[in-house]
């Protein structure tokens, strides 16, 4: 057994739950945030046979979208004055860990 940890934009997560559903992968959705732009996210928690690692992990890819953002970048300048710079960044996709599991049960 398996148990996939799955963060995702939280713009994509609505698709990638239907998507699993749809599959008849069950998931534990949890709220998240990022520690880098400190926007919401979402975390999926599933279980699952070894074989199936794979058909999840291809949902998952086919349902969270990379996508372009700007976001203001404050910063000081050598004089001293607070400057605010817009910087691209790239937001979106998935990022999955997989471990192993020793014991699963549903009481």
């Amino acid at each position: 057994m398996k148990l996939i940890f799955a963060i995702v934009n939280n713009d994509d997560s609505h698709s990638v739950q239907s998507a699993l559903t749809k599959k008849g992968f069950q998931a534990t959705k949890l709220a998240s945030s990022g520690g880098f732009l400190m926007a919401g996210n979402t975390t999926f928690m599933i279980c699952s046979e070894d074989e199936k690692v794979d058909e999840i992990l291809e949902v998952i890819k086919n349902h969270s979208h990379k996508r372009k953002q700007l976001v203001h970048n404050p910063s000081v300048s050598s004089y001293g004055a607070n400057t605010n710079f817009p910087v691209e960044v790239t937001v979106g996709g998935a990022t999955v860990f997989v471990t192993n599991i020793e014991r699963f049960e549903k009481v």
